[in-house]
């Protein structure tokens, strides 16, 4: 994977940070769950479809 995907990747991570929390502090719920997508399926993309990579990181993500 090159820098600019996993830059990509980043940047759609983090917006989807930003629209769950904007979704938190309205109490949008559509808004919350768009970002919660963006925010999977950047980590999904970023893994390089390593199954082992995306449970580590889901695991770590709800401690």
């Amino acid at each position: 994977m090159s820098f600019t995907e996993k830059a990509k990747n980043k940047a759609q991570q983090l917006t989807g940070v930003a629209k769950e929390r904007i979704g938190d502090v309205t109490d949008n719920e559509p808004m919350r769950g768009e970002g919660a997508t963006e925010q999977s399926t950047a980590r999904a993309r970023q893994t390089g479809g390593d199954p082992r990579d995306a449970r580590r990181r889901a695991r770590d993500t709800f401690r």
